[in-house]
């Protein structure tokens, strides 16, 4: 690892965010966010104060399907003890490849309330997890924030991953900001399109650069400390699909020019058919798992384009 992206251990931002007194103004934003919803690009509009429920099902509550220590995620995540994952229930997208549909395409896990969730957190920090790894928190973006106002003071001194879609809005990405060490998102598609046709999301390319740009504007580039531990900045996850290869080049080159070379990307080669495209004729062309010359062509592709810094279990 370069040494300019290697940095001594500090607390984590939540907790300076805390200490400067900033923990209320914030939840009080989220609970605006939430009773006129706009937590994410849908838009809805509904109180889910009052438990109304819109594109993403859920209401007042966030929902949790798991929360364990992971030790399949990137290694500057999962280190030695684990990446303490948290699972939210629902999603904002509608994937029809979707590799955990049976928990994002509808309302599954338990509800949380603000407590429960910060319990999580603290739990997860006991076991000797190195972070807290939100999982699909697009959708329930304040309700993570009226958690983390009561876990950071209860204790929480581990950093925050944002694991998302990048289908964000930038409003709850703002709120986000001095609450976030670290933000994963993933880019799937380039064009409008593929995105319309493949996640009922015409707007996905444009609401994701809009999103990655507000995320490396917080954190930065990705640095991690002397034992490779992720501390802090920008990691971009992009899964590899069958026949993509020219959106997977556009994307690998904006990040380059528009983000930063020095973006720290994992180059995901597991997509398999799931969910509505296995027997579809509709979705035949994503019916198979990438071949070795996709899964080379898009490594290529980023490396043409200026990137360097690969998640070091990718191709």
């Amino acid at each position: 690892m370069d040494d300019q992206f290697v940095v001594e251990r500090s607390e984590p931002i939540a907790y300076t965010t805390w200490q400067a007194g900033g923990l209320p103004a914030k939840v009080e934003a989220a609970r605006d966010e939430l009773s006129d919803c706009v937590a994410c690009p849908r838009d809805c509009g509904v109180d889910r104060l009052a438990d109304e429920e819109g594109v993403c099902r859920i209401g007042r509550l966030a929902r949790v399907t798991a929360a364990f220590a992971h030790g399949g995620e990137e290694d500057c995540l999962r280190g030695w003890r684990g990446s303490g994952t948290i699972f939210f229930g629902s999603c904002n997208l509608r994937c029809v490849f979707c590799q955990n549909w049976d928990i994002s395409q509808g309302p599954a896990g338990r509800e949380c309330t603000d407590e429960e969730l910060a319990a999580l957190m603290l739990d997860l920090q006991t076991v000797g997890c190195h972070n807290i790894n939100l999982v699909t928190p697009e959708h329930v973006a304040p309700q993570v924030v009226e958690a983390l106002a009561i876990a950071v003071p209860h204790g929480l001194r581990i950093p925050v991953v944002y694991n998302t879609s990048a289908y964000d809005a930038l409003v709850s990405l703002q709120l986000m900001d001095g609450l976030v060490d670290i933000y994963m998102p993933d880019f799937k598609f380039w064009e409008p399109e593929t995105a319309r046709r493949l996640a009922r999301a015409k707007d996905y390319p444009e609401v994701v650069r809009i999103a990655i740009q507000e995320m490396h504007r917080q954190v930065g580039d990705l640095v991690v400390d002397s034992g490779g531990l992720a501390r802090r900045g920008l990691l971009i996850r992009h899964l590899v699909m069958p026949g993509q290869t020219d959106e997977a080049a556009a994307i690998f080159g904006w990040l380059a020019e528009e983000v930063s070379e020095d973006t720290f990307v994992n180059i995901m080669a597991q997509y398999r058919p799931e969910h509505r495209v296995p027997g579809s004729d509709r979705y035949a062309d994503i019916g198979r798992r990438p071949n070795s010359d996709e899964i080379r062509a898009a490594y290529r592709a980023a490396t043409d384009a200026g990137l360097w810094r690969f998640d070091e279990r990718g191709i």
